[in-house]
């Protein structure tokens, strides 16, 4: 691990207390840049961490906090890493998540964890079928469990895969392929026996080494999984992401410290810090086995790490409940029960069929007529009247909806960081959040006014969130308008006396949404506050899978964005804001070229 810089220890103790092919460049009018007065101190911290070209610092905090073991000093770091990205305002929290979803009440055994996992594996149906009827998302973008970055992609891959360890119906860490396992008395060392009998999809056995191989492709940044900043934990993970000044690897070579005993029985992981959600981390899809045969013969050149999981067939083997057998683009996907399963004799349903669509106003029609078990999701006009419905679910989730802002985008050319994050700060403060969750989220949300969820564990067993950046309530609403303006004003933009912006210092942007759904009329909503101050804001559809990549690839001004966590610890939403992740769509750290 990198030792923490100079700079990074005087923040600690001055904070005191958390794509394929060619793409277009983003649709943006860049703002005419005003002339600053040299008041951007008065809305960012004087401690203020430069988004694109000072982000080390960091990425040098983010390392300290994984390998720091005194508890309470790592939430301590925890806050100082949450505060040093809102400084930014490049992320702006709208609420955070609570999750809807209609069910038959003939459907039985379904369950979900607050991370955004639905379990259907070992559902029942009461209707005389033996083919659940399911709506989880549109099309997918990765069925790789390595390279899947989704929520609807994860319930996919933990109905086709099974890991160490999963979840049972009482939210509980449970182990899955595991027999029994050990952890040495420092933490250091993890020791997994696995079940006996274990197979693949095609039968054939399934064994420690198939780990070994799986852990290793998923942290090798030539996989470019989103993902692979989970593997850091584990001990050889810095050698074989370590990169020179050219960008190439330094030791390709370079392996995690992961060994299959020479019967295939026993994992031994070796860790390079003690690390308390790492059997958590057991039970994530980045850490499910994939089918090294099937991985290579679909990719023998290594330029399409995911190209074995494009499509149904022989070449689409897993180890989980459910095999995909047929997928009709854009329509629909089917999974058939999987013999081979090691629970097998507990799925009941021989085959669950999901739709695939974006128009959730198609969904609800298939659920209401009977063609869908299950629908996950509900169009904003039909909630209200679901209210006292048994089949209508609201339930808990840990995790933030958010607006992201790319660093790069040009509406920030010619500013200095420190001015941009003040707009984007004030543009935060123009948003009216209790319309959003009163008027189109309709479920019990909570507004957000950080970045970080409410309910989420410090790692010493108290709730992680201490204080809001701003006020998100409806009574802050005005005056939260008002500020917005004079931090604007502060670095040079006017406003005419009707309290619109000035044409002498216009501002417009666009606004990078997938549709159709909820989510458009959030940024329609979003659309209207802007305009209320005299700022374009124009909006830009997209489909799902188009949009995943338009976003992380920094093709955008600003988007819509989300994130469930992973493992109820905050570093699980620190982490992602590293320079080299895959999941840093702000492009933090990244300089344009």
């Amino acid at each position: 691990m990198k030792k923490l810089t100079a700079l990074v220890l005087a923040l600690a103790m001055c904070f005191g207390l958390v794509a394929c092919g060619s793409t277009p460049a983003p649709s943006s009018t860049p703002a005419s840049t005003p002339a600053s007065t040299g008041s951007e101190a008065e809305a960012t911290d004087e401690n203020f961490v430069d988004p694109v070209n000072g982000w080390s610092v960091y990425d040098d905090l983010i390392d300290q906090i994984r390998t720091e073991t005194d508890l309470t000093k790592r939430a301590e770091m925890m806050h100082q890493a949450e505060d040093i990205l809102m400084d930014t305002g490049a992320l702006l929290p709208l609420y955070f998540y609570t999750d809807i979803y209609l069910q038959k009440d003939y459907l039985t055994n379904v369950y979900w964890t607050p991370f955004g996992y639905k379990y259907f594996m070992f559902a029942e149906l009461g209707n005389g079928s033996d083919t659940l009827h399911a709506y989880l998302a549109a099309e997918p973008d990765k069925l790789d469990p390595a390279l899947n970055s989704t929520a609807d992609g994860a319930i996919l891959a933990i109905d086709a895969f099974s890991g160490l360890f999963t979840y049972n119906a009482d939210h509980e860490q449970i182990p899955d392929l595991v027999d029994t396992y050990e952890v040495s008395e420092d933490g250091m060392t993890y020791t997994f026996t696995l079940k006996d009998g274990l197979k693949w999809s095609n039968g054939e056995p399934l064994d420690a080494s198939d780990f070994v191989y799986s852990w290793n492709r998923a942290a090798d940044p030539v996989t470019a999984s989103d993902y692979g900043y989970m593997f850091a934990p584990i001990k050889g993970y810095d050698e074989m992401t370590e990169m020179d000044a050219d960008g190439n690897l330094v030791n390709p070579d370079a392996q995690l410290a992961v060994t299959a005993s020479e019967d295939g029985k026993t994992l031994t992981v070796e860790l390079t810090f003690p690390c308390a959600y790492f059997l958590d981390l057991c039970a994530f899809p980045t850490y499910f086995p994939v089918y090294q045969e099937a991985v290579e013969a679909a990719d023998p050149e290594g330029n399409n790490p995911g190209a074995w999981a494009l499509e149904p067939g022989e070449n689409f083997v897993c180890n989980g409940a459910y095999v995909l057998t047929e997928w009709n683009h854009n329509s629909s996907m089917t999974y058939t029960k999987n013999p081979n399963y090691h629970r097998a004799d507990e799925v009941k349903i021989e085959k669950q069929e999901f739709m695939l669509s974006s128009d959730e106003t198609a969904t609800f029609a298939a659920y209401n007529a009977g063609n869908l078990d299950f629908s996950d999701g509900v169009p904003t006009a039909e909630i209200a009247g679901l209210e006292g419905n048994p089949e209508y679910h609201v339930i808990e989730n840990l995790g933030t909806y958010y607006v992201s802002f790319n660093v790069n985008s040009p509406m920030f050319e010619g500013m200095s960081a420190e001015d941009a994050a003040t707009l984007r700060k004030a543009l935060a403060l123009f948003i009216d959040r209790d319309y959003i969750v009163t008027n189109i989220g309709q479920a019990d949300q909570v507004p957000a006014g950080s970045f970080i969820p409410a309910g989420c564990l410090d790692g010493t067993g108290k709730e992680f969130k201490n204080k809001d950046y701003f006020d998100p309530s409806a009574e802050a609403f005005e005056s939260n308008v008002e500020e917005g303006k004079a931090m604007l004003e502060s670095i040079g933009y006017k406003f005419d006396d009707s309290g619109m912006l000035s044409a002498e210092t216009p501002l417009s942007f666009t606004y990078l949404v997938n549709t159709p759904g909820s989510n458009v009329d959030v940024a329609v909503a979003i659309q209207a506050d802007m305009a209320a101050v005299g700022i374009d804001m124009q909006i830009s559809e997209m489909e799902w899978n188009v949009f995943l990549n338009d976003r992380k690839a920094g093709n955008y001004d600003v988007a819509r964005n989300g994130w469930l966590m992973d493992y109820n610890d905050p570093l699980n939403m620190l982490e992602m804001w590293t320079s080299d992740s895959g999941n840093n769509d702000c492009q933090f750290g990244r300089p344009q070229a």
